[in-house]
């Protein structure tokens, strides 16, 4: 009997935790119809400049630029392994209460599809105040800083796709 209930519990909770899963990636994304790659066909993609939603946070990139050998300084800094890309994005919280920014979670992408993740450790440098992406953003609050992509010395960024939790449905922005 204790083994039958421990598994009915095990079940049960698993079943939940699949839901709960589903439904943050449906709230997290900006509805529509998915396609079969789990793309929002009616989410239009957001160039520099514009606005684009995902979550609880509104996205803003400012700029692009890529082909960068080195951030920070002499002393302390970050050495590309190909090139570095520098993204500076504005984050506002539209939400209801704190969201945590989480640089890790952006993603960059290749024109062949190739998937880029940031460099944690390089936007340290990067960013002059580094607390920027490191504390909770409060609703109504935004912040600007620079999320960095280490990526092949011959290869061109064509887009992101910006998330407000590692669990969303992101939100595309065209870089070219």
């Amino acid at each position: 009997m204790r083994k039958t209930m421990t598994f009915a519990l095990l079940a049960t909770a698993l079943v939940a935790l699949g839901c709960g899963a589903g439904a943050t990636d449906e709230a997290g994304g900006a509805g529509g119809d998915a396609g079969a790659n789990g793309e929002d066909k009616a989410a239009k993609t957001a160039k520099i400049g514009d606005s684009a939603r995902d979550g609880k946070f509104e996205f803003t990139v400012k700029s692009n630029k890529c082909g960068v050998k080195k951030v920070g300084s002499d002393l302390l800094g970050a050495k590309a392994q190909g090139q570095f890309c520098l993204v500076t994005i504005n984050v506002k919280n539209i939400g209801k209460e704190a969201q945590m920014f989480d640089g890790s979670s952006q993603k960059a992408y290749a024109a062949d599809g190739t998937e880029y993740s940031a460099d944690g450790e390089a936007a340290i440098y990067a960013n002059k105040n580094a607390e920027t992406f490191l504390n909770n953003i409060n609703p109504g609050n935004q912040v600007t800083g620079v999320v960095v992509f280490d990526i092949p010395k011959d290869v061109k960024l064509p887009k992101l796709k910006l998330h407000d939790s590692m669990f969303s449905g992101g939100v595309t922005v065209a870089l070219s």
